[in-house]
């Protein structure tokens, strides 16, 4: 350690963020501060290498997020086979995620108690925020699980409402069954492959919602975010609303 020096820690650190997304440049400098600091509990002299680490600028809002449009969401929703058992339960999977904006995990842990036929909510357990919520169920949502629980999902004592139709047999899917089936449908429709995960999905309902003059809060409980400020960046793709509150351009003529 007596031999490294802060220029090559420095150069160390811009040669491998190269191309890479500011939030993978601040995972590489944590890394690195928390070896430097352990080699200095003992006894090495790393200060000065650990103040050569560049701090990776990370601005809150610098991108947008990837939405789907109307035309876009239902090629990708036609991309489904639904006259397979497999085709109906990916179809399921993926209008829970349409409309309802749920997280692929969300998505596999999906229980047949959780399901309200009656009233016509759908409930969520203890997730990522540490809370169960409960949603209405939209009719089409609601169809397409029907149509799978009662043409498609095989016997089995497991109260998941997806379940797995390669081995192993019966057992609930799990959030990469679901992420995967996601991918296959955006590569069959011909989607943008930076536009072909689960969260896109997600995004395209926060849009939506913002787009149809929900208030944030609604949108917020809708989503299950536990901090406002998460759903504020879907104003960011408010063109509309953005453009009523626009000011003129410096030095332009209004």
């Amino acid at each position: 350690m007596a031999q490294v020096k802060p220029e090559h820690v420095h150069r160390f650190v811009v040669s491998h963020i190269e191309g890479c997304k500011p939030s993978t440049g601040k995972v590489l400098g944590i890394a690195l501060r928390s070896y430097l600091r352990f080699r200095g509990m003992h006894g090495d002299h790393v200060r000065c290498l650990i103040a050569a680490i560049p701090q990776i600028a990370q601005w809150r809002f610098a991108s947008l997020p990837h939405t789907l449009s109307e035309a876009e969401l239902e090629r990708f929703l036609n991309a489904f086979d639904r006259k397979s058992a497999i085709g109906r339960r990916d179809y399921a999977m993926a209008r829970c995620m349409v409309d309802l904006g749920l997280r692929a995990g969300e998505v596999a842990s999906l229980q047949l108690d959780d399901l309200n036929w009656h009233d016509g909510t759908l409930r969520l357990s203890a997730g990522k925020a540490r809370r169960t919520d409960v949603l209405p169920l939209p009719p089409r949502t609601g169809r397409a699980i029907a149509q799978y629980l009662t043409d498609g999902r095989p016997v089995s004592d497991s109260r998941a409402v997806f379940l797995r139709h390669r081995a192993p047999l019966t057992e609930p899917v799990g959030s990469s069954v679901v992420r995967n089936t996601v991918r296959a449908a955006h590569a069959r429709c011909g989607s943008d492959p930076c536009r072909r995960g689960t969260h896109v999905l997600r995004h395209s309902v926060g849009s939506r919602l913002v787009q149809a003059g929900v208030p944030m809060k609604e949108i917020a409980d809708i989503l299950r975010h536990r901090c406002l400020d998460t759903t504020a960046i879907y104003t960011t793709i408010d063109i509309s609303g953005l453009a009523r509150v626009a000011l003129p351009w410096p030095g332009r003529a209004s």
